[in-house]
C-alpha cells in the first residue's frame, strides 16, 4: 500500500502514462474501491466505483471502458 490519498481513502496503486494518471483508491469506512482518473491533456478528472462482482484490477487497467457504461463520480485531483 502506498501513501494515504486523503483522510478517508487509501491509495492501493497508481500509474502514470502519456499525461494520464490512474489511481486505485480504497475507502475503509465503507469498504468501497474507486478508480480515479486525471488526464493532464484534456484536464478531465473523474472517478468510478468498482461494483460488486467486478475485479478492481480490471477497472484499474481499463477505466475508460468501465466509465463509458455508467455515471462518473466527481473527483478532485
Amino acid at each position: 500500500m502506498t501513501a494515504t490519498a486523503t483522510a478517508l481513502t487509501r491509495e492501493l496503486d497508481s500509474r502514470y502514462s502519456d499525461g494520464i494518471e490512474v489511481r486505485l483508491l480504497w475507502r475503509p469506512h465503507d469498504d468501497t474501491v474507486i478508480v480515479a482518473v486525471s488526464d493532464a491533456r484534456t484536464e478531465e478528472s473523474f472517478a468510478i466505483e468498482v461494483r460488486d462482482g467486478e475485479k478492481a484490477v480490471e477497472v484499474f487497467n481499463h477505466p475508460y471502458a468501465y466509465a463509458a457504461s455508467r455515471p462518473k463520480l466527481a473527483y478532485a485531483a
